[in-house]
């Protein structure tokens, strides 16, 4: 838990665009198709009303927001954003193939510095990518900033599943086979191996739900889903006179 793990925004991105080819086919295939089933939850937690300009931050290839376009009561508009240039590439050709280039903005840049202005957007979403910044507070941070009062935002990431046995399987998968098999598909030697490093070194479960009460939100909750090897985390960003007139939560 203690092992320091060179998070450089340069760095990160580069591994990203090595294995941008495969990502999408490693991420089915590696979840068993569940990713599919986590996203759509993220999706809902937002109670979108089919009118909303929603931020998906670190949007990777795209599914996130591909997702929440493909909802009736989805957004309206979605602004995709990410460090990784090959990673949007492919997002890109595959908005393109679903006629999708009109709702859904792809810009690149970097999730401790969202290129958006104060409340420009009503929700924001991250999909398995808040781990891999180099400063998670201070891209909790910036979703509060560009996120309007009253708006929520929802995130998915790893966690470790705490049940005694079903906990050391899990970590004996995740380091010994996980790593090996992305290897094996994705043709790059270490980013796999990058994978269960960074889910064991990052905060999960009340931890991380404590960070986004350190940050400014509300109402947050950590659901576990697959007995904690995923987690949604949901929160409501509001005013700070509206906190103050609450006791200051």
């Amino acid at each position: 838990m203690g092992r320091v793990i060179d998070k450089t925004p340069d760095r990160i991105a580069a591994m990203f665009d090595a294995i941008a080819a495969r990502y999408d086919l490693l991420n089915h295939l590696l979840s068993g198709g569940l990713d599919h089933w986590w996203r759509a939850r993220a999706v809902r937690a937002l109670r979108l009303t089919g009118n909303e300009t929603v931020l998906d931050l670190c949007t990777g290839t795209g599914d996130l927001a591909i997702a929440l376009c493909r909802r009736r009561e989805g957004a309206a508009r979605v602004v995709g954003i990410d460090f990784a240039a090959r990673m949007l590439e492919r997002a890109a050709r595959k908005l393109g193939a679903r006629r999708l280039n009109g709702r859904i903005g792809l810009v690149r840049g970097d999730a401790t510095r969202v290129p958006l202005p104060d409340g420009s957007v009503d929700a924001a979403a991250i999909a398995f990518g808040i781990r891999n910044v180099e400063d998670p507070r201070r891209t909790l941070a910036e979703l509060h900033r560009v996120v309007r009062s009253g708006g929520r935002i929802s995130l998915l990431e790893f966690g470790m599943p705490t049940l005694p046995g079903l906990g050391a399987l899990y970590r004996w998968y995740f380091r010994c086979v996980l790593p090996r098999v992305g290897r094996v598909i994705s043709r790059h030697g270490s980013a796999y191996a990058y994978l269960p490093a960074s889910v064991g070194a990052f905060p999960s479960g009340e931890g991380f739900r404590e960070l986004l009460d350190d940050t400014g939100f509300t109402a947050t909750t950590a659901t576990p889903m697959l007995l904690g090897v995923v987690y949604l985390y949901v929160g409501t960003r509001v005013a700070a006179a509206t906190r103050d007139s609450l006791g200051g939560l």
